[in-house]
């Protein structure tokens, strides 16, 4: 995914993305719709890592250009990068391994997960709106028609050449993300898909493979490689216990109440991914899919309450530091407190009508 998402920003895929995105943020409130949308979706099929990664800088610049604050659309943009992810296999690292130890089909998860996804970005809207409202509101003389023009042209001025990429990859993007849907069907895994998707963006991009591994996050995958030493090693030593002893394994509201709750209190001691980590072996024997789906969304929707709870959170501060925009860590927490305590408990109850309706078990 990060191959297919270098030969993308070397198509100019995103700068044409943040035109449109500037194009049609043209107030400040309406900007933290496109920021929460845009950053939702994109997070969905493109890892969330990534998608912050390319994208705050593209925040930073729109509000700048909207004479507004840029803090609460990065708050905005990190919360909606998990949230977002929450909807399939392939939003983010926790899903990737749910999904491979699950084996729970990539068109399932994401039938069941989506509508926590949509309905938890309105509920960050509203909050970061009931926030911010204030910053919100578009600043005297600012000249909203004249950041849009910026904003179109600047989605638009991209070389030839860009173009002609752009024209050949934009569709094995596509193609991409069908194949997540039929790998079932298809009797194929999601990770073949990706490792498919992203050797043929090369391909038939005629990028070097030199160039694009360039593009590739290796710090991020160093880090999660090193979890699963340490993860290891936590796991034999029975270090966390004391939170895994407290996860119900009884398919029901019991184990979608006690995934949630330990999930998301877990998440911001060793972040989530290191929690999946030590929660699947746990969740294996049970082999019930609402478990599976709780600790995807409870794992993920708890990494918002602090900016230690998700790498993505880390991600953005860090990107709008080199920027000169500076997060910190109360204005984070008490935004993430309201928005995890909420969609959490959205989360757990799209769930406990699933399990009713029959839809999970």
């Amino acid at each position: 995914m990060m191959f297919l998402a270098g030969v993308l920003q070397r198509a100019g895929f995103f700068t044409l993305l943040a035109g449109y995105t500037l194009s049609l943020g043209s107030t400040p409130l309406r900007l933290l719709g496109v920021v929460i949308a845009v950053t939702a979706v994109g997070s969905a099929f493109l890892v969330n890592d990534v998608v912050v990664l390319l994208f705050t800088p593209v925040v930073v610049q729109a509000a700048r250009l909207l004479g507004v604050n840029p803090v609460p659309y990065l708050i905005a943009e990190a919360m909606a990068s998990n949230i977002g992810s929450t909807a399939t296999i392939v939003g983010n690292p926790q899903n990737m391994l749910i999904g491979v130890a699950s084996g729970i089909p990539f068109g399932r998860f994401f039938a069941l997960l989506a509508p926590i996804a949509v309905l938890g970005g309105l509920v960050l809207f509203f909050t970061v709106w009931g926030f911010y409202r204030r910053h919100l509101r578009s600043p005297a003389g600012a000249d909203a028609v004249a950041g849009r023009s910026l904003a179109v042209a600047a989605g638009h001025a991209l070389p030839a050449e860009a173009h002609r990429l752009l024209w050949r990859t934009t569709p094995v993007l596509l193609g991409t993300v069908a194949g997540f849907f039929l790998s079932t069907p298809l009797g194929i895994g999601v990770h073949t898909v990706a490792l498919v998707g992203g050797t043929v963006a090369i391909l038939v991009g005629g990028v070097r493979p030199s160039e694009v591994m360039r593009t590739v996050d290796w710090t991020l995958l160093v880090f999660f490689a090193g979890l699963f030493v340490v993860i290891g090693g936590a796991q034999r030593a029975g270090l966390l216990d004391v939170f895994l002893e407290r996860l119900s394994l009884t398919p029901g509201i019991a184990g979608i109440v006690s995934i949630h709750v330990v999930s998301a209190i877990a998440s911001q001691v060793v972040s989530n991914v290191p929690l999946t980590m030590l929660a699947i072996p746990l969740l294996r024997p049970a082999g019930s899919d609402l478990l599976w789906l709780s600790l995807a969304a409870g794992s993920t929707l708890g990494g918002n309450a602090t900016l230690i709870g998700a790498v993505a959170n880390i991600i953005v501060v860090e990107v709008a530091a080199r920027d000169g925009v500076m997060v910190g860590w109360w204005e984070f927490t008490r935004v993430g407190l309201v928005v995890t305590s909420l969609t959490l408990a959205l989360s757990m109850g799209v769930l406990a009508l699933e399990w009713r309706l029959g839809l999970v078990g």
